[in-house]
């Protein structure tokens, strides 16, 4: 007890003649040396979440469905979809995007959730799905945008950008075509006939693509129109899901099941075939959306699925040869990449578009 009175008289001694700031430096030198532990940290402020709405708005007399997300004040992502699908296509790649970027995906009359006139009641050709994209465009206020092109997503957009370049602040090509070296292959052979004649009757059909289709219906002799309509069935529809992706079980069957419920709706095969018929239109029209490239150069960021047996990579290649501002990536996957290299995706757009 004696030792203990003595050491702690002999502390309050030093203090007593150590200078005050010499205490101080020893104290903060403490504080350094031992940091403020986690919870005591200025927090950071986590990314605000925009939640994913679901709207529908008429244009000429159709109910146009779309998705809707982030702020309004934000640079602008116009997402069009392919065949067979809608904006349902989009519904991970949204989120992704959605803290950055002004998200509007809609669907085309006869797709997802729009309206679906009959062959008879409405127009199914692509200029007229560009015209009433348009009329979409400015019902909806938006003056600038990015363009999302995939599949017929390419032949809707490419006629906008045409129309009006001076909206478009850059192009994201996923499985889009704009060049005769993307279609020449053994999946379009039938349908170039179909452009040439409708009556057409084994016309293409014995290419090795095909002559499964031929062999599974037992018919060696096939109308092209009912090979065609085998591009509308279930097996078709998974099989556009599922071809070229590295892992199967990685793909939802929710995509076919919930594709294939509005293709079979009664009607909805006639429209398609309707449309297989109007993408005849798009070719002749490819040297024009070349045009529009080489003379305003959008800045463009292009990721394909590789493995794609509808639009290969030959049609991929083609677009380096007018566009100066391009960033190119095959992906190890099939036509819908985003099932497969979602996140990839989503990536690549966000850090391209961050730049641009």
């Amino acid at each position: 007890m004696k030792r203990f009175k003595h050491t702690f008289k002999s502390i309050i001694t030093i203090l007593a003649v150590v200078p005050f700031s010499l205490i101080g430096a020893l104290v903060m030198g403490a504080v350094a040396s031992n940091p403020i532990e986690p919870e005591a940290k200025t927090m950071v402020t986590a990314p605000v979440s925009y939640p994913t709405l679901h709207k529908t708005i008429e244009v000429d007399g159709l109910d146009i469905f779309y998705r809707e997300a982030g702020p309004t004040d934000a640079p602008t992502i116009l997402l069009l979809h392919g065949f067979p699908t809608s904006s349902h296509m989009f519904r991970n790649l949204i989120p992704a995007l959605s803290d950055r970027f002004h998200i509007i995906a809609p669907d085309y009359p006869g797709f997802g959730n729009s309206s679906m006139p009959m062959v008879d009641e409405f127009d199914y050709t692509f200029d007229n799905l560009a015209k009433v994209m348009e009329a979409f465009i400015q019902k909806v206020g938006l003056k600038t945008y990015s363009l999302y092109l995939m599949d017929y997503g390419a032949p809707v957009g490419f006629r906008l950008a045409v129309s009006h370049p001076e909206r478009v602040q850059a192009l994201i090509i996923q499985n889009g075509n704009a060049y005769v070296e993307g279609i020449d292959n053994n999946f379009w052979e039938p349908i170039k006939e179909y452009w040439k004649d409708r009556g057409a009757i084994n016309k293409g059909l014995d290419n090795e693509w095909w002559k499964n289709v031929k062999a599974a219906y037992k018919q060696p002799n096939m109308a092209n129109e009912d090979a065609l309509r085998f591009l509308v069935t279930l097996g078709a529809t998974q099989w556009q899901y599922t071809n070229g992706v590295r892992n199967k079980e990685m793909i939802s069957p929710d995509n076919w099941h919930v594709t294939q419920r509005l293709l079979d709706r009664p009607g909805n095969a006639e429209i398609q075939l309707q449309l297989f018929y109007s993408y005849g239109s798009n070719p002749p029209l490819y040297p024009k959306w070349q045009a529009y490239m080489r003379e305003h150069q959008p800045p463009t960021l292009l990721v394909w699925g590789k493995n794609d047996e509808i639009f290969p990579a030959e049609g991929a290649h083609p677009y380096k040869r007018d566009l100066k501002d391009l960033e190119f990536h095959l992906l190890d996957t099939g036509h819908f990449a985003l099932e497969e290299d979602g996140k990839v995706i989503a990536e690549h757009i966000r850090r391209f578009l961050g730049k641009s």
